[in-house]
Formats: C-alpha cells, structure tokens, sequence
C-alpha cells in the first residue's frame, strides 16, 4: 500500500470512528452530488477546510508588500503544518464522501499537472 492509499485509509477509518460516536458527522456512504442535501454538505464541508487553511495564514506574519519592517517573531512551521493537515483533511473527507478513491484523484491529479505544464508552454 502506497502512502496516497495508506492516507485514504486513515482517514476513511478517522470517518467511521467518528460517525460511530457522532452519527451524523458524516454521511454513510457516497453522497449524491445532484441532490440540495448533499451540495450543502459539500459546501460545508469544503468550507470547514477553507478555515483551516485561514487558520494557517494567521500564523504568517510578514505578508504584507507595504510593510517597511519585518515582524521578529519565530514562525511554528509545526503549527501551520497541523493546520494546513487539518484543511486537507477536510478536502480527502470531501472527496471520499463523493466517492472518489486513492487511484481517481491521482488520475485527476495526474490529468490536472498536464494540463497546467502544457498552459506553461504556450503562455496561457
């Protein structure tokens, strides 16, 4: 088992074992993407991972182009590390409440990379 499969498997088990304690943490099976049910729970759910992901910039101090100083503060890499697992997590719980296994978003993610490097090519 490679580690994208041995990821899928946490968290499909990380998802189980919570719905076991709280049943409507997440849907049992594949969600229906055609229905107003499901569509909220997707956006919930992506949502939920947006946060996360704004959680982690917070931890970015000297972002800002107009700032003269820079902020002395020691960065946690390991704090914006756990977040940015954290909204990650959300999106694999997404993708896996869709249906989607180790191999299709690969394939997805394969797909997307060539498309990217040929828009690079040609100055998109």
């Amino acid at each position: 088992m490679d580690k994208l499969d041995q990821i899928f498997e946490k968290r499909r088990a990380y998802m189980a074992a919570l719905r076991s304690r709280v049943p409507d943490a997440y849907p049992e099976g594949n969600i229906d993407l055609s229905t107003r049910k499901s569509q909220q729970l997707c956006r919930d759910m992506a949502l939920r991972g947006v946060e996360e992901v704004f959680e982690a910039l917070g931890h970015l101090k000297n972002w800002k182009p107009h700032r003269q100083t820079e902020v002395v503060a020691d960065f946690n890499r390991d704090e914006f590390k756990e977040e940015m697992v954290d909204a990650f997590n959300y999106f694999l719980s997404l993708m896996i409440m869709i249906g989607v296994d180790s191999d299709e978003l690969f394939a997805a993610y394969d797909k997307k990379d060539k498309i990217i490097h040929e828009r690079l090519k040609t100055g998109y």
